[in-house]
C-alpha cells in the first residue's frame, strides 16, 4: 500500500524554530491546507489553512484564504480572516484585507490593515480561554 504509514514509524517531535515546510514563489496552491510545525509560504494559495503551530506568510506570499493556526507572520498579502491562538504579527510590507482576531496583535508601522481587529483571551492547551484577574475598568 503505498500511501499507508508503515505501523513501526516514528513520529519525530518538530522543534519550534525548524522550518518543517517551505511553498515557495513558483508554487500555486488551491484547497485546505493543514500542518504541523512551521511553515514558510512565499507562494501563492487560495483556500483554507488550519494549524496550531506557525505559519509565515513571506514578503512574496500571497493567501486568499481564512487562517486559523497558533501564531500567524504576514510579510506578503492576505485576503481573508486571521484567528491566531497565541498571536498575529503584520509585518513592514504586509497587505491585509480581513479581520484578525488573537491574544496579541502587533502592527508595524507601513503595514496596509482593511478589517476589523478583535484581540482574545489567551488560550489553554485544552483550547479552552484562560481567564485573566480583572482590572478596575472590567468589573
Amino acid at each position: 500500500m503505498l500511501w499507508k504509514k508503515a505501523p513501526h514509524a516514528v513520529k519525530t517531535p518538530v522543534k519550534s524554530n525548524d522550518l518543517t515546510a517551505f511553498i515557495d514563489e513558483a508554487s500555486e496552491i488551491e484547497g485546505k491546507y493543514t500542518f504541523s510545525g512551521t511553515v514558510m509560504l512565499n507562494g501563492r494559495f487560495s483556500g483554507e489553512i488550519s494549524s496550531k503551530d506557525t505559519l509565515i506568510i513571506g514578503e512574496k506570499g500571497v493567501v486568499s484564504a481564512n487562517i486559523r493556526a497558533g501564531v500567524v507572520l504576514v510579510n506578503g498579502e492576505v485576503i481573508g480572516n486571521i484567528v491566531g491562538g497565541e498571536r498575529v504579527e503584520l509585518r513592514g510590507s504586509a497587505r491585509v484585507m480581513g479581520d484578525v482576531e488573537a491574544p496579541v496583535v502587533v502592527l508595524e508601522e507601513g503595514v496596509l490593515f482593511q478589517g476589523h481587529c478583535r484581540m482574545t483571551k489567551p488560550q489553554l492547551a485544552d483550547g479552552a480561554p484562560h481567564d485573566l484577574p480583572a482590572f478596575a475598568g472590567n468589573r
